[in-house]
């Protein structure tokens, strides 16, 4: 049976519009890092080599190598980590040149070693890209956190955090560090920004204060 990442594992990807604690699991994934403003062409690119690696995988069948314990799935979405550079927290306004973030696609657990080097290997014959030199494949274990759907334009994310920062305060929660995760539910390409579905991810702890 197919593996339908938005059925089998709604509580991780499909959120309501209220904040929810959570215990994300360890995960293992293709990252890719970067800086500088998501509009531009060297994010779309990094997006690019990422799924050319999910891909990869996921079509090992058809193209003569089956994984050890491979199984039909829907390829994961993808997912960024977003932080400022010391300049960007310093400015009063938001600079997305001072961006830093790092991409990534979440992997099926059957992934193992020799299935990695097997899909740089079909990425790299496919359509060779310098920068699969800067993909690295990396287990992570995120714990505890509150997420909440953003249904809107990327621009209007704010209100959304909002929302969390009450939650936090009324369940004595503090972020473990301003950096927070977005998983994009749909494609920002194809999708106008009013029907843009994204989650909002922030690592939290217990305030002991």
């Amino acid at each position: 049976m197919k593996h339908e990442w938005r059925k089998a594992e709604k509580g991780l990807y499909m959120p309501q519009a209220s904040p929810v604690l959570i215990h994300i699991p360890k995960q293992r994934f293709f990252v890719i890092h970067g800086k500088g403003n998501p509009n531009g062409e060297e994010f779309a690119k990094r997006v690019e080599v990422l799924y050319s690696l999910a891909y990869s995988i996921r079509m090992m069948p058809k193209n003569g190598f089956v994984p050890p314990g491979y199984y039909e799935y829907t390829v994961y979405p993808l997912e960024a980590v977003w932080s400022l550079t010391r300049k960007g927290r310093l400015l009063s306004a938001l600079d997305k040149s001072e961006f830093l973030y790092k991409l990534m696609i979440r992997q099926p657990d059957f992934v193992d070693n020799g299935t990695i080097l097997k899909a740089f290997e079909i990425a790299s014959r496919k359509k060779p890209n310098d920068l699969l030199n800067e993909v690295t494949f990396e287990e992570i274990e995120e714990g505890m956190a509150v997420q909440i759907l953003h249904v809107g334009s990327y621009d209007a994310e704010p209100a959304s955090f909002e929302k969390i920062d009450w939650f936090l305060e009324e369940n004595d929660l503090l972020r473990r560090s301003k950096k927070h995760r977005e998983i994009y539910l749909n494609d920002f390409r194809k999708t106008v920004p009013a029907k843009l579905k994204t989650v909002l991810r922030c690592q939290v702890e217990k305030d002991m204060s």
